[in-house]
């Protein structure tokens, strides 16, 4: 029982003192698999505009539920050069069902693969879902663990605020 608690509490210390990747940081470049097969980098999607980065998995049902609002979100903010990157965490031997997943979903929003959980472990997000809103400059502007329903409107709030900080200062 002891381990468990220790266990427990070493966890809960990384997540809630995990000085990596918090607000008002900026998010390094990493590399991207694509899902399509293509490779690009944070940093080339932060390009043309702000970035909600999503880490999920095809088991993870809270990510399923929250997928829908985020591809909602990448295509109605899109002429705001807004793009929503979900990085999946299946592993690789359930990487085949990453690809019909989202195509029986028609979900339109960007997909990389994370199969070792390297791009999680850089940017904390080994907890599904985690939401990094990241803002054009790469800084970190909120981040969020988890989905219950209604969370959604807190996530389209946040999006909302960053396109409309970063329209008034062009």
């Amino acid at each position: 029982m002891k381990k468990y608690f220790f266990t427990f509490l070493f966890l809960c210390y990384g997540v809630l003192f995990a000085t990596d990747n918090v607000v008002g940081t900026t998010i390094p470049d990493l590399k991207l698999n694509l899902l399509d097969g293509e490779k690009t980098s944070i940093h080339e999607l932060l390009k043309d505009g702000p970035v909600m980065i999503d880490f999920w998995a095809t088991w993870c049902k809270p990510c399923k539920k929250v997928m829908r609002y985020l591809d909602q979100y990448h295509q109605e903010y899109s002429e705001q050069g807004f793009k929503v990157l979900m990085i999946n965490q299946d592993t690789p031997r359930s990487m085949g069902k990453v690809k019909s997943y989202i195509r029986s979903q028609k979900h339109e929003f960007i997909v990389a693969l994370d199969p070792n959980q390297q791009i999680a472990k850089k940017l904390n997000g080994q907890v599904m879902p985690t939401l990094i809103l990241v803002d054009q400059d790469g800084s970190i502007k909120w981040r969020h663990q988890g989905y219950i329903p209604g969370e959604e409107v807190e996530i389209e709030r946040q999006i909302k605020l960053l396109i409309q900080s970063d329209s008034s200062e062009s």
